[in-house]
């Protein structure tokens, strides 16, 4: 489990693993219609698939494949997301990916990229790779602006899990000359 963040903090939010105990509050995000607007799937009912999303995160922590981090905020110990590092096959190749989610009280605060950025810190300052990908749906362009307050670009775009997404990008050099 190299890749969860734990222990570790920003200004707002601290990182931990996720916890059974999470599971109803973060159920409040599927269960609100703009939380998979923007990616095509069997989207059954929220409980389902909270519970395919919490079977998919713990297979990553058993595996190694990096996983989703809680992100918990430091004044009220309340849960206000996930963000973490993944390992994904894009294009038949093997990348590591920031992905993040917040529950929908909490959009438009700057979470997601205060997250996203301490995942790109955490991922570089460990040499996990040279470079970092986000993948993220044509019509997302709320974490299409997330991406780029991370020093991403757009690299590519592609089909993935058959979305049209594109492919954000930034190299760790990149990322030396953005601090």
């Amino acid at each position: 489990m190299k890749y969860l963040l734990q222990d570790q903090e920003t200004e707002r939010i601290k990182f931990r693993s996720i916890q059974q105990s999470d599971y109803p509050a973060w159920l409040e995000f599927f269960k609100h219609p703009n939380s998979h607007l923007n990616w095509k799937g069997d989207f059954e009912d929220p409980i389902t698939e909270c519970n395919k999303w919490y079977k998919n995160q713990q297979r990553r922590y058993e595996n190694d494949l990096g996983g989703m981090n809680a992100l918990v905020e430091k004044k009220t110990g309340l849960l206000l997301g996930h963000c973490g590092l993944l390992i994904q096959t894009v294009d038949n190749l093997t990348k590591l990916e920031i992905g993040y989610s917040i529950l929908p009280q909490y959009w438009n605060r700057g979470l997601a990229s205060e997250a996203a950025q301490k995942c790109r810190d955490f991922a570089f300052e460990n040499n996990f790779s040279d470079h970092l990908i986000s993948i993220i749906s044509f019509s997302n362009t709320p974490s299409q602006k997330v991406a780029k307050k991370n020093g991403m670009s757009i690299h590519k775009s592609t089909v993935y899990s058959d979305n049209d997404v594109y492919i954000f990008r930034i190299s760790k050099t990149e990322w030396f000359n953005f601090k």
